[in-house]
């Protein structure tokens, strides 16, 4: 059990072909990939990025996680099931 982190990293990036369905591995393998994060840091090395462009690429990730995290607490006070009623008389 030693050696489980590095095996559960390299499990979460295997995909197992099924019925000799290769396009269907492909679709789950690039979805595991968008979602980790890959896939932008390979685009992003591929060319050179100036300075500018690293600047205006981290401060648009900053805002979007700060928009995202805002959002995501408006939904979840919305969605909480012991709030007051706010239209009495309206249902």
């Amino acid at each position: 059990m030693v050696n489980a982190p590095r095996h559960l990293k390299f499990i979460s990036r295997t995909v197992l072909v099924r019925n000799d369905n290769v396009d269907e591995a492909m679709r789950l393998l690039n979805r595991l990939m968008g979602r980790e994060g890959l896939l932008d840091q390979y685009r992003r090395t591929r060319y050179h990025e100036y300075q500018f462009q690293v600047r205006r690429r981290i401060n648009y990730e900053k805002c979007m996680a700060i928009y995202n995290e805002d959002m995501q607490r408006k939904i979840q006070f919305v969605m909480r099931k012991n709030r007051v009623d706010p239209f009495p008389g309206c249902s």
